[in-house]
């Protein structure tokens, strides 16, 4: 089976876990990193889990899976190691339109959560469309060698001229001159080296007008 690649914003979307498990505790930690607010169904939680409920980051909704628990998600994640559990989750969360990943279950999923290599804002997936998450994950650690923090300093600068150059009303050619420009640079390189000069004399050369850069936008 071919899996459109796609990234869904979850900032304010209800995502529930079924299980309290290692792989739940995995599977919620990079939620919340996206913003996800989690509801929690199991009878057993981890040390871990049990903190981020006492904190009121994630909500324990029960110790035993329900219809009604499905109510306002988003996506549900089933996590438990009791296949006949996770396929019945998956059943009636797809029943209801829901996106529904059972771990370890291809056959129950209708959506799958690739390898991440995450830089700031620059985040690559990496799948083998469920064939192998191991090789997803040997690639990914690849992957994250070669791609280090310059880049998430080398987009937080990007964001703050993208906005400076659009504000100068230039036209839409021009405008994807500068930024092709930038990207095909050596600006990458010189924050490598912490080269502040080099980056802001590199932009002179290819940023019309006068654009004044904050220095913490210069440092990895």
């Amino acid at each position: 089976m071919a899996y459109y690649p796609i990234f869904i914003k979850l900032d304010g979307k209800t995502a529930l876990v079924v299980g309290g498990g290692r792989v739940a505790q995995r599977k919620i930690e990079t939620l919340l990193e996206y913003g996800a607010s989690i509801h929690i169904i199991s009878k057993e939680l981890t040390d871990r889990l049990k903190q981020l409920v006492e904190a009121g980051d994630i909500r324990h909704m029960g110790e035993n899976f329900e219809n009604k628990h499905l109510d306002g998600a988003f996506l549900v994640i089933a996590a438990t190691d009791d296949e006949k559990l996770n396929h019945e989750i998956s059943e009636t969360a797809q029943k209801r339109g829901l996106l529904i990943n059972a771990v370890d279950q291809p056959a129950d999923c209708n959506f799958i959560v690739p390898s991440i290599v995450k830089r700031g804002d620059l985040v690559i997936a990496i799948s083998t469309s469920g064939k192998s998450p191991a090789l997803a994950k040997k690639l990914g650690k690849k992957m994250g060698e070669h791609f280090g923090s310059e880049y998430e300093a080398f987009l937080t600068l990007m964001g703050f001229l993208r906005k400076e150059v659009l504000k100068m009303g230039l036209s839409q050619d021009e405008n994807r001159r500068i930024f092709k420009e930038i990207v095909d640079s050596n600006i990458l390189e010189d924050l490598i080296h912490n080269d502040r000069d080099g980056v802001k004399s590199t932009l002179r050369q290819i940023v019309p007008g006068d654009v004044v850069i904050p220095n913490d936008l210069l440092m990895v």
